[in-house]
């Protein structure tokens, strides 16, 4: 049963890639870098083996967009309930994350970053037709932008050793089954793209 699981998600990921490079072949990429979730709070549950690289890589991501004068997207989660409570220490990203006060910021409730939130409304008025997705957690909340992203008909990309959950084995998992790109791919694709 495992077997054809696995066959079956292949198959869907295949699909999903080739009617992806297809679209992306007859427009022009105007991409969006969305930071998600990496706040204080949730840092803490991560995989150790991850958060060093995934932190430096994110730094890195921000750091490309800065380059072509691309917007980067801080994406923040908390619960009304439980928190954590915006502008809290427990609710902010590690000072040694490279993003600032003029990134659009949207405060989210629920695992895709797009539900009930101004994050489409902000990437349409900035006509961004792409984005790539770096933070945490692969295997939720980064996973679930993913997904919504695409139904939305953005391209979306994750960036590779930029993403954390509680395992590492997990965020490979994420890695293979999605669009995902390397470090020289994205600075390639940040390169020709035109602002």
């Amino acid at each position: 049963m495992k077997k054809f699981y696995y066959l079956l998600l292949t198959l869907l990921m295949i699909s999903q890639l080739s009617a992806q490079t297809e679209k992306m072949s007859s427009e022009q990429l105007k991409p969006a870098l969305l930071v998600i979730d990496i706040q204080n709070e949730y840092l803490q549950y991560m995989s150790e083996d991850d958060k060093k690289l995934a932190l430096e890589m994110i730094n890195g991501a921000i750091w490309l967009f800065r380059q072509h004068n691309l917007p980067v997207i801080r994406v923040y989660h908390t619960d009304p309930q439980w928190g954590p409570k915006p502008d809290s220490e427990a609710f902010e990203f590690p000072a040694s994350i490279m993003v600032t006060k003029d990134d659009p910021r949207v405060i989210k409730n629920y695992p895709s970053s797009f539900k009930k939130t101004d994050l489409e409304k902000i990437l349409r008025e900035k006509g961004c037709n792409t984005v790539f997705l770096c933070g945490l957690s692969a295997v939720g909340c980064v996973l679930a932008t993913y997904f919504s992203a695409n139904d939305l008909d953005f391209n979306t990309f994750m960036v590779q050793d930029a993403l954390l959950s509680q395992s590492s084995t997990y965020t490979n998992f994420v890695e293979e089954i999605c669009n995902s790109v390397n470090f020289t791919t994205l600075k390639l694709l940040l390169q020709y793209t035109q602002k």
